[in-house]
């Protein structure tokens, strides 16, 4: 009986695992980190006094119901950006992936590039020039952005696909488009869907903080109760964005799982 050979580590993965051991070191050499005036007394006293001027949360009907709908608007934000953002890339994600020539690859990749490498928050200063303050605002700027982020992993899911199906369809004189809807993307479909469900994760946090810059929601509530130092409404919006949080998280883990399971 042959034992197995064990792994062997090549030379590019050592080598990226020295630059990235390396970049660690040289960030903690470069950067000081001065860790003890978080631990001073008067550090720890003003925290604390700060922290329990929060207590208690205002549970007013009339102030909850303002927090609810800015709940409502928050939540629609993220839906409606990673819905456009999802469709969106899904289109881009075809000539990114090599689909449509080399050319096409390499334009589509650079574009998707700049839309991910500019914060939600640049995007919704940029945005509010043009759309104004609220919501639609805010909902762009995820769009964009998350465009971005979905395309790039939607293209190498399908690039990382199985092949063969599509090919059998073209070579027996289907369009290469049809074939990759009928063959390709079915394939990487389950995949696809949890990339999106997971953006929209993230764009929930994304969109309670871009109503700090006037786009709406939960965050712009936040930053005006804050700027008059009312910490009790201030507790309650916060209160409301972790439920938010935890909430979407949940809904979109059983989704995840339910799909896994298919």
């Amino acid at each position: 009986m042959n034992t197995p050979t064990p792994p062997t580590l090549r030379v590019s993965t050592v080598l990226v695992l020295a630059a990235l051991l390396t970049l660690i070191i040289t960030s903690f050499v470069s950067i000081s980190l001065d860790w003890q005036p978080f631990f001073t007394q008067a550090a720890i006293h003003t925290t604390g006094e700060f922290l329990l001027g929060f207590a208690p949360p205002d549970v007013s009907p009339a102030f909850l119901h303002q927090v609810a709908l800015a709940t409502a608007e928050t939540l629609a934000m993220s839906a409606l950006g990673t819905l456009i953002a999802a469709l969106l890339g899904i289109m881009l994600a075809l000539p990114a992936s090599g689909r449509l020539g080399a050319v096409a690859r390499a334009s589509t990749r650079m574009l998707l590039n700049a839309l991910r490498s500019i914060p939600e928050l640049v995007w919704a200063s940029i945005l509010l020039i043009a759309a104004g303050l609220g919501p639609f605002a805010g909902t762009l700027a995820l769009a964009v952005h998350t465009m971005g982020v979905l395309g790039r992993l939607f293209a190498d899911a399908i690039e990382n696909g199985p092949t063969l199906p599509e090919a059998s369809l073209r070579i027996n004189g289907v369009s290469p488009l049809s074939a990759f809807f009928y063959a390709s993307l079915p394939q990487t479909l389950p995949q696809i869907m949890s990339y999106t469900l997971y953006r929209w994760e993230n764009n929930i946090r994304a969109a309670a903080i871009l109503g700090i810059v006037g786009a709406g929601g939960l965050g712009q509530m936040l930053k005006y109760h804050l700027s008059l130092f009312q910490m009790h409404q201030a507790a309650s919006v916060i209160v409301a964005m972790l439920l938010l949080v935890a909430l979407v998280d949940a809904t979109s883990f059983a989704l995840r799982r339910h799909m896994t399971r298919l």
